[in-house]
């Protein structure tokens, strides 16, 4: 009796990134963290010495006016940065990303044509004339 092996499953490989889609991932890391330094500095390191902040702001406390007005304005401009800049880096990687589609596109093309003997056509017609 022949005993067959159970199948085996090729290995898990990690996908490979094009140099595009690298590029924008470093970018959208440098960033986040760059946002995110900007959301701790105002979320805690200015509230915790707002206190040693003390003058005053359009007649209020400046500590008041950061924990009240100042940080939440901050945050929306946080977010506005975001959406603005990953909105730029999200169309650079499209562009990228398209013109290396559209050449291997045109390059599967012309090898199609040479192997289907297209390009010898002018030859087959000059010999007949």
């Amino acid at each position: 009796m022949v005993r067959i092996p159970p199948p085996v499953s090729p290995p898990l490989a990690p996908p490979v990134l094009s140099a595009a889609a690298r590029l924008h991932w470093r970018s959208t890391r440098r960033l986040t963290l760059a946002l995110l330094a900007v959301w701790f500095f105002v979320g805690f390191g200015l509230t915790w010495f707002a206190r040693d902040l003390d003058f005053d702001f359009f007649g209020w406390p400046f500590s008041f006016w950061v924990a009240a007005q100042g940080a939440g304005l901050v945050f929306i401009a946080l977010i506005a940065a975001y959406a603005s800049h990953m909105r730029d880096l999200d169309w650079a990687l499209h562009v990228k990303t398209l013109a290396q589609a559209q050449a291997a596109h045109q390059a599967q093309a012309a090898e199609e044509a040479r192997m289907s003997g297209e390009d010898a056509a002018p030859a087959r017609l000059e010999r007949r004339a």
